[in-house]
């Protein structure tokens, strides 16, 4: 059999493998090596598989990971997320669709420290359903206000799709932070549009809440500004050269131990939880990109990325003909795939092909982060959505799909202006101090 032909046979078991639940790192573990073992013999697959297990493991700059998972863990359960939504309710809770508007805000608040799209989904949506639901908001509304701003976990820096992105392709974890503020801050604001144009269209679904006086809004802004503080410290650091984004995390997650410490929120359970999930999520993290390694080099033998690079260059469609292509593509994997799962198992194949355009890898990163990110809530896979079911389990799934698609839409439109607009992401890590 030729290369080729042994890669796709290797791709159509890792889909059965995933179409069977086997987890994506253990399926890539055993795809790579078996199709390294098949066409190079057994030394050079057992060489691949302890190697870049080896490899992974010791990379330095992958405590940023544990760092600023522990800094997002610490951060929900000593209160400071309930103080960035408290502060956007008070800001916005007046307005039609204000506590949606309020949620939205406080996710991309939280997801400035958490790196994750779970975790600020769970801990937004624990603070902000019970309040919807008391204002009588539509449950599409509510619910699908709560899975999209968690999305904004894995643009708004520290991400974790970006930190997968950057071991991966070899690219700047700095740079790819640094440029994922301007898109993450736009996200935001096409949320809000889109938030304003559905209770618009249909008042009854957000109705105004109550409106706060002056000294209010300024009292939880001083209650919110220990989370301004450390975000500040944490990803100004990094653009002005003051910290490694190692550095930057490890601060992060000291400031926000001391919070927790200072408040006296750090219970027994409490600690037990925040390690745990902490543990957790690195484990997986680090179990998916083990995974990668021993699937990409099968990749590179099998000559797919190379052949498919030649076949899509050739195609009369033009540069941005192969690039929409791309992302239609992502979009549609993004359906039946796992954020994560998709990042890992397409970059392989589809980086030689950005390079190969002249496109810059790191406006790559954001946009692609943007379509997992839009695969977050598709249906029918739609990650964040089972999780907001969990969280309001009386709501029906429908429900919150419908609920969704406003906020699908803008993520869309966020796509449409970064293709057209490229120096949106790539001004901030342009001008970053060295």
């Amino acid at each position: 059999m030729t290369p080729t032909t042994i890669g796709i046979i290797g791709l159509a078991f890792l889909f059965i493998f995933l179409i069977l639940r086997m987890p994506v790192a253990i399926a890539m573990l055993v795809v790579g090596f078996i199709g390294t073992w098949v066409m190079n013999g057994t030394t050079p697959a057992l060489t691949s598989l302890s190697g870049e297990a080896f490899e992974i493991v010791s990379f330095f700059e992958l405590s940023v990971v544990p760092l600023f998972v522990l800094m997002g863990n610490l951060a929900g359960v000593s209160g400071m997320s309930k103080d960035l939504y408290e502060a956007a309710y008070k800001w916005f809770g007046h307005f039609r669709g204000g506590l949606a508007s309020a949620t939205i805000v406080g996710c991309a608040g939280f997801a400035a420290m958490s790196g994750s799209s779970i975790a600020a989904a769970v801990t937004m949506g624990r603070v902000a359903l019970p309040e919807m639901k008391r204002f009588n908001y539509g449950d599409s509304l509510a619910t699908g206000a709560v899975a999209a701003g968690g999305t904004l976990g894995i643009l708004i820096p520290p991400s974790t799709g970006m930190i997968i992105y950057a071991i991966l392709t070899e690219q700047s974890i700095g740079k790819l932070f640094i440029a994922g503020v301007i898109p993450g801050l736009l996200l935001t604001s096409l949320f809000l549009v889109a938030i304003y144009i559905v209770t618009t269209l249909k008042p009854e679904l957000g109705p105004a809440g109550q409106k706060a006086t002056l000294s209010e809004k300024i009292g939880s802004l001083k209650n919110a500004g220990t989370i301004i503080f450390i975000v500040a410290i944490t990803i100004g650091g990094i653009y002005f050269g003051w910290f490694t984004p190692v550095e930057a995390a490890g601060v992060g997650a000291f400031l926000t131990l001391t919070v927790a410490l200072l408040r006296k929120n750090l219970s027994w359970e409490n600690t037990k939880f925040v390690v745990f999930q902490t543990l957790r999520t690195t484990a997986t993290v680090f179990m998916i990109l083990i995974g990668a390694h021993v699937f990409i080099p099968f990749m590179a033998l099998s000559e797919i990325p190379s052949d498919l690079v030649s076949f899509l260059t050739s195609i009369n469609v033009g540069d941005l003909g192969v690039l929409i292509i791309i992302l239609v593509t992502y979009v549609v994997l993004g359906t039946f795939l796992e954020g994560l799962a998709m990042l890992v198992l397409t970059l392989p194949i589809v980086y030689p092909l950005i390079l190969e355009l002249g496109l810059s890898p790191i406006w790559f990163g954001v946009v692609v982060v943007i379509v997992l990110e839009m695969g977050l809530i598709s249906p029918p896979v739609g990650v964040n959505v089972f999780v907001v079911k969990g969280i309001a389990p009386d709501v029906p799934m429908n429900t919150i799909f419908r609920g969704i698609w406003p906020f699908w839409f803008a993520m869309g439109l966020c796509l449409v202006i970064l293709v057209a607009l490229p120096e949106l992401a790539l001004f901030l890590p342009q001008t970053m101090f060295d």
